[in-house]
C-alpha cells in the first residue's frame, strides 16, 4: 500500500483491507512516501493497534513506483495485490480478483475498471480516453490484449513478483509490471471492478506528464530495457519458450524411445513439458520450487501429468518421483550438477528393464562460458565423458552423437562466449531460422554444440 498524504482516508481503508471477506491470513505493507500530513502518525497508531500491519517510512518523496518495489522487498506472503490508500478500488473485490490465482489458473490477474462491472463512477473522458491509448500501446508492445493496463489493482503470485525487474519510481510502475510479466511469460488474466475515482481536488496524483512517461516506458520495456529478472538463467530458460521449432527438433533426435510412461526430469517454466502431453502417463520434476508451482498451475488440471519436487542427486529421488518409468528425460541438470553420476544412477533406478534414459547435455569443454556460469552449469561434456556417466550407471550406450553442428560455428561467429544470457529475440530468430538450419546441419560433420544420448536399461 503506497501512502501520500492520505490522512483523510486511511483509517477507512485499512480497515476495509482488514475485513475484505476472504478465508486467507492479510498482511499490509504500507509504505509512507514521504507525506507531509499526518498520515506516518496515523499509520504508526494502527500498526501498534494491529499486528497484520507493517509500516515502513520512506526518507522523502521518491514515488509510487518506489514504494510499491519497497513493499515487494518487504512483502512475505505469497500472493500480492497492490492497493492505494484512497478509496477508489474496493477491497471487498479481492474473491474476485484472486480467484483465478487460487484456482491455479492465473500467476496474475488484473482488476479493469473497463471491463463489464457492477458499478464504476463517471468521471474525466480525456483521463480515461489516455488509459484507453495507454493500454492499447501497451498491448501492441507486449501482445497482450489488457482493457485495463493502468489499474492499481494488480494481484501476482510472490514467488514471480519477487523475481521481477523493476525499476520505475513514479507511475510508470504500471506498465512496466505489465511488460515484465509479458516478458516473464506470466499466465494474465482479467476480472471486471467496480470505481469510485475521485477528483483532483479529492488528492488525485496522476497527471498528462504521468501519461507522456508512460509512453517512453512502453517502447523503453519493449526495444531497449528487455532484462525482466536479474535471473539470468530465468531469462534464458523463458526466452526459449519462444523456440517451439527448436525443441521440436532436438525431440526428434529421440523417435522411437519416448514410451508411455515418461519422467521429465529438471521441467523448469514446462517448455519441454508442453511438447509430451500427448504421453498417456507423464511425471514433471524440478528441484526449484518457482518452477513446480509454475508446472502445476500451468498442467495440474490435466489428469495423464503428475508434478513433483525432487533433486535428481538425492538418494530419496526415487520416493519422490516414483518408479516403474520406460522413458526417463533429462535435457537440463546433468550440466548443473555437483555429481552427475548420482543423477544418472538416480535416473536409471527408476526405469523399468528396457526402458531408455534421453540426455541433452552442452558439449565443448572450450565453450565454457559466463553463459554457462550463468545458467548454473558447473561443466559442458565430451562423448567420452558422457558414455562414462550412462555406462557408469548400468545403462548400454544405444546412441551417442553431435547435435546442433550448425549452433556451434553460429555461436563463434556471435562470440558466444561474452554473455550471460540469451534473450526473447534471440531465441525467436534461431527459432524461425530452424527448418533451414536444421537441413543444413544434417549435411555437416564434426563436433556439435551440444550432444544427444540414448541409453537403455538390460
Amino acid at each position: 500500500m503506497p501512502v501520500y498524504n492520505e490522512s483523510r482516508t486511511l483509517r477507512t481503508i485499512v480497515g476495509r483491507v482488514l475485513s475484505s471477506p476472504i478465508d486467507l491470513d492479510i498482511e499490509i505493507v504500507a509504505v509512507d512516501d514521504g507525506s507531509k500530513d499526518d498520515s506516518v502518525a496515523i499509520l504508526q497508531e494502527l500498526a501498534a493497534s494491529d499486528p497484520r500491519i507493517r509500516v515502513i517510512v520512506q526518507p522523502h518523496n521518491m514515488g509510487k513506483g518506489k514504494a510499491i518495489r519497497t513493499a515487494i522487498e518487504h512483502m512475505t506472503g505469497d500472493i500480492g495485490i497492490i492497493q492505494d490508500a484512497d478509496l477508489e478500488y474496493d477491497p471487498h473485490e479481492y474473491p474476485r480478483i484472486l480467484k483465478p490465482i487460487l484456482e491455479g489458473k492465473a500467476d496474475a490477474v488484473y482488476g479493469s475498471r473497463f471491463a463489464t462491472s457492477e458499478e464504476r463512477r463517471v468521471l474525466y473522458f480525456w483521463h480515461s480516453l489516455g488509459n484507453k491509448v495507454l493500454t492499447a500501446l501497451s498491448n501492441m508492445a507486449t501482445d497482450l490484449n489488457l482493457t485495463d493496463m493502468e489499474t492499481c489493482y494488480k494481484a501476482v503470485r510472490a514467488d514471480i513478483l519477487k523475481n521481477l525487474r523493476l525499476t520505475s519510481d513514479r507511475f510508470g510502475i504500471e506498465p512496466e509490471i505489465t511488460a515484465r510479466l509479458a516478458q516473464w511469460g506470466a499466465r494474465i488474466y482479467e476480472v471486471p471492478i467496480s470505481y469510485h475515482g475521485r477528483t483532483y481536488a479529492e488528492g488525485k496524483n496522476i497527471g498528462w506528464k504521468d501519461g507522456v512517461q508512460a509512453l517512453w516506458l512502453i517502447f523503453k520495456f519493449r526495444f531497449l530495457d528487455t532484462k525482466f529478472t536479474e535471473e539470468a538463467d530465468h531469462r534464458t530458460r523463458h526466452a526459449l519458450g519462444r523456440a517451439p521449432r527448436y525443441r521440436k527438433w532436438l525431440l526428434s533426435q529421440f523417435a522411437g524411445y519416448i514410451g508411455d510412461k515418461v519422467l521429465e526430469v529438471g521441467a523448469g517454466p514446462g517448455h519441454f513439458t508442453a511438447q509430451l502431453l500427448a504421453t498417456p502417463e507423464l511425471v514433471a520434476v524440478d528441484s526449484q520450487p518457482i518452477y513446480v508451482e509454475g508446472l502445476r498451475r500451468r498442467f495440474g488440471h490435466l489428469e495423464n501429468l503428475r508434478v513433483e519436487h525432487a533433486d535428481p542427486e538425492d538418494t530419496r529421488f526415487a520416493e519422490a518421483t516414483g518408479d516403474g518409468f520406460d522413458t526417463v528425460v533429462d535435457f537440463t541438470t546433468l550440466q548443473r550438477a555437483s555429481d552427475p553420476q548420482a543423477v544418472v544412477d538416480n535416473h536409471a533406478s527408476v526405469l523399468e528393464s528396457g526402458g531408455h534414459l534421453l540426455v541433452h547435455v552442452p558439449a565443448g569443454a572450450e565453450l565454457f562460458s559466463d553463459l554457462d556460469r550463468a545458467a548454473g552449469h558447473r561443466r559442458r561434456f565430451s562423448e567420452t565423458d558422457l558414455r562414462k556417466l550412462i555406462e557408469g550407471a548400468g545403462l548400454e550406450v544405444v546412441e551417442l552423437k553431435p547435435f546442433n553442428r550448425m549452433g556451434r560455428r553460429i555461436w563463434g561467429l556471435l562470440g558466444g562466449k561474452d554473455r550471460s544470457s540469451i534473450s526473447a529475440f534471440e531465441a525467436r530468430l534461431a527459432d524461425l531460422a530452424t527448418p533451414v538450419l536444421s537441413r543444413i546441419d544434417a549435411q555437416m560433420s564434426g563436433p556439435g554444440l551440444s550432444l544427444v544420448a540414448v541409453g537403455r536399461k538390460p
